[in-house]
């Protein structure tokens, strides 16, 4: 079992910045697929951002170029860097890892970002 914590939502302006960190009740050091998804109200869950299991990152259209997704394994933590926020990226925020071990996804439990205009 693998627990995850969001936390760094809030409320800002558009055009600033947030922080979003996720920490793992366990060690990430081995887990090669994780990633931030959000979700708008009455919209479906997308992903914007991940590492994928060959190693390299993906970022959605929307926020390439503003967002950045890194992670810490000596911390078990993963982050989610996002400038330049747009109203538009209002949601709620989950990080997500899947552990080839248990061969199942854990979920945290999101974190809400609002960006007002």
């Amino acid at each position: 079992q693998v627990q995850l914590v969001e936390s760094g939502g809030g409320l800002v302006q558009a055009g600033g910045s947030l922080r979003l960190s996720c920490a793992a009740s366990r060690s990430i050091f081995s887990i090669n697929t994780m990633g931030w998804y959000r979700q708008a109200p009455g919209k479906q869950r997308e992903l914007v951002a991940s590492f994928t299991s060959g190693g390299s990152t993906y970022y959605a259209d929307s926020v390439k170029g503003r967002f950045t997704i890194s992670r810490d394994n000596a911390k078990n933590s993963m982050y989610l860097q996002m400038n330049s926020l747009k109203p538009e990226d209002t949601a709620v925020y989950y990080c997500r890892v899947y552990s080839d071990y248990d061969v199942k996804a854990y979920w945290g439990q999101g974190t809400q970002v609002t960006v007002s205009s």
